[in-house]
């Protein structure tokens, strides 16, 4: 009988004993799978933040692009919202309401230069006035920009202004292209305006990133100028110097033979236009 009691108690202790085991078996797996969930979603949260601070960050950047250019009126708030781009448009804004910005420092301050006005231009009928004759001054074209009644009228002064004004020099003292041809016009002329007649004006075909900016270039041209009085070639030089189209005479052979002769290589400058370029980044969660 005790013998029948004892196998009894020792039955309910391993059936107890596999109830425990079970219990805590089933408590650890239940643990480990809340572990790993929540390791998995605070991964996940962390992974939303890093998309959600990337976004903001490139908002900004592109925000603080518009407002530096001034393309568009500054936002309310300190970022565009989709429905204020939306309705920017560039040509109906007036440069008085986005004082301090690019677009407005340009039309403003640079296309009313005296010094760079008074830098003499081929004639352009486009730049003359009807009413005078002659050539429209600043305040004129300012006058049409600030009567404007509708976005034609602003975009059609606008245009005044950045063929008539000031403005004019920039492209034609430094091109956003390599425009071969529109150099060695440039050099014909001078060679013309000197008196001095060349069968040699040619590009060497050369072209290197200068040392100053990633975006400006050299291009190369290679002088000649005939065997003539030392005035002459010393005049040619001058006027060279004096050019809107910025040149450097990098190497040069001067002789003298019953006449001073020049015959050289000379390096000039043009820009790549610059882009505001939209890039991507990818965001990845920790492995």
């Amino acid at each position: 009988m005790a013998k029948e009691i004892a196998i009894s108690k020792r039955a309910k202790i391993s059936e107890a004993q596999q109830y425990v085991l079970f219990s805590v078996l089933g408590a650890s797996l239940f643990l480990g799978a809340a572990i790993s969930l929540s390791l998995h979603f605070v991964k996940l949260i962390q992974f939303n933040i890093d998309v959600i601070a990337a976004e903001e960050a490139s908002i900004v950047t592109y925000s603080n692009a518009i407002k530096g250019i001034g393309v568009c009126k500054a936002p309310k708030g300190s970022v565009y919202t989709d429905k204020e781009l939306k309705d920017c448009n560039p040509s109906s804004i007036d440069v008085k309401d986005i004082p301090g910005t690019l677009r407005a420092n340009i039309l403003e301050n640079m296309a009313s230069s005296k010094a760079l006005g008074a830098v003499p231009k081929e004639y352009d009928s486009s730049c003359a006035n009807p009413s005078t004759g002659k050539k429209y001054t600043y305040t004129e074209m300012m006058s049409f920009y600030n009567n404007a009644t509708n976005s034609d009228d602003l975009r059609a002064a606008s245009s005044l202004i950045r063929r008539c004004s000031a403005l004019r020099i920039i492209p034609d003292a430094l091109p956003t292209s390599k425009n071969e041809e529109a150099l060695l016009s440039s050099l014909s002329k001078l060679y013309v305006i000197s008196g001095v007649y060349s069968d040699t004006i040619s590009p060497t075909g050369n072209i290197e990133m200068s040392s100053f900016s990633d975006s400006v270039y050299l291009i190369a041209v290679m002088l000649d100028v005939p065997r003539d009085s030392a005035y002459t070639t010393i005049k040619f030089l001058n006027n060279m110097e004096r050019s809107i189209r910025d040149f450097r005479v990098e190497r040069a052979t001067i002789s003298w033979a019953g006449g001073l002769s020049l015959n050289g290589q000379a390096q000039s400058y043009y820009m790549i236009p610059s882009e505001l370029k939209e890039t991507d980044k990818i965001i990845k969660g920790d492995e």
